[in-house]
């Protein structure tokens, strides 16, 4: 019989992709092919310490002005300003 999780009516997508009120949880992370200037190991390692984490509660609460760039969010009860750049790395549900 074939499990399912409460996650699976909605799609995956990079949290950079996310707009300003969209709210989800963190399904893993990716830094492989978020496009970022940072080594994929550096960026997984930095995310992480920021409370991008599997299973995390995501909210975001605010674009910046020019290019919707950075983005502001909430990881369960912490507010963080990440680049949309990096946001993509963190696959959301």
């Amino acid at each position: 019989m074939a499990s399912t999780k409460p996650t699976d009516a909605r799609p995956q997508m990079p949290l950079g992709l996310a707009q300003r009120g969209y709210s989800g949880v963190i399904q893993h992370l990716a830094a492989d092919d978020s496009g970022s200037a940072l080594s994929a190991i550096e960026l997984e390692s930095r995310l992480i310490e920021l409370g991008f984490v599997e299973g995390a509660k995501v909210e975001v609460l605010h674009e910046g002005i020019v290019g919707r760039d950075p983005i502001a969010v909430r990881i369960e009860n912490v507010t963080i300003a990440v680049r949309r750049r990096e946001a993509m790395a963190v696959i959301v549900a």
